[in-house]
């Protein structure tokens, strides 16, 4: 399937999904948003890839933001239409995706390209980026669910100021902060993301889409996470990737998962 504004390649079970937007710094508009729906949507029924790597194009930007122009005279009800259907149809689907979603943030990632990022599993960043949320600058808030996922990964003290203030972070501060999980040059940064798309692979599928569902419950409201954990444990006892990893193991050889 062709996309205005995303390049899709897939290689050795990795799908790598590109924003494309070089001259609007990869900007969220609402084509991009749907464009990235319908990617991730037909990747995640795709029983050839594994994980998925989202990424920007060129050296300067993931997603430097949401594109202002679309929404400048926007009513109320038009605005929170605009974010409920956002978070909706790509933030929240990814985030509940039981494939591993990883972010390889290249470069600025301020607005809706950082709560694009922090709606991925985990983040890896490029030691060149820049991460914010400088909504209030427009007299907005962040309305992709930034409010939430950032004080989830960063604490309430730490969010509460980056939002406040809209400053930027660099990708040192972000790995302070928990925010990403490596920093490293960007020539490396696919290639480095890639190695832990590999290791991801090796592992049972079906065990791993359960480890991400009991992980999401504890920051969900109404669910118990220790409940889900234990019906997503006995879950696993019912698949042939548990017979093949335990019979495996005690075999003293490597494990070749299905994801059944």
């Amino acid at each position: 399937m062709n996309y205005e504004n995303l390049l899709i390649s897939i290689e050795e079970r990795i799908a790598t999904v590109t924003i494309n937007r070089p001259t609007k710094l990869n900007a969220l508009n609402k084509a991009t948003i749907s464009d990235l729906s319908k990617a991730v949507k037909l990747l995640a029924k795709n029983d050839d890839v594994r994980v998925i790597i989202i990424t920007g194009s060129g050296e300067k930007a993931f997603v430097a933001g949401a594109d202002i122009s679309e929404f400048a005279n926007y009513t109320i009800v038009e605005g929170a239409q605009l974010a409920a259907e956002g978070q909706e149809t790509l933030f929240d689907f990814i985030e509940g995706l039981k494939k591993p979603v990883i972010a390889a943030v290249n470069g600025f990632a301020l607005g809706g390209g950082l709560e694009l990022a922090m709606a991925c599993h985990f983040r890896v960043a490029s030691d060149n980026a820049k991460m914010g949320l400088p909504e209030v600058t427009l007299g907005l808030i962040p309305g992709y669910g930034g409010t939430q996922r950032l004080p989830q990964l960063v604490g309430k003290g730490r969010a509460m100021e980056m939002i406040m203030t809209a400053a930027m972070i660099s990708a040192e501060e972000a790995k302070e902060y928990g925010l990403v999980n490596h920093v490293v040059p960007q020539a490396e940064l696919l290639t480095f993301t890639n190695v832990i798309a590999q290791k991801i692979i090796k592992n049972a599928p079906f065990a791993i889409s359960r480890a991400i569902k009991a992980i999401n419950a504890n920051y969900t409201d109404g669910k118990n996470g220790f409940d889900t954990e234990i019906k997503s444990f006995g879950k696993c006892f019912g698949t042939q990737d548990f017979k093949e990893g335990t019979t495996a193991f005690l075999e003293k050889r490597k494990a070749e998962f299905t994801g059944k």
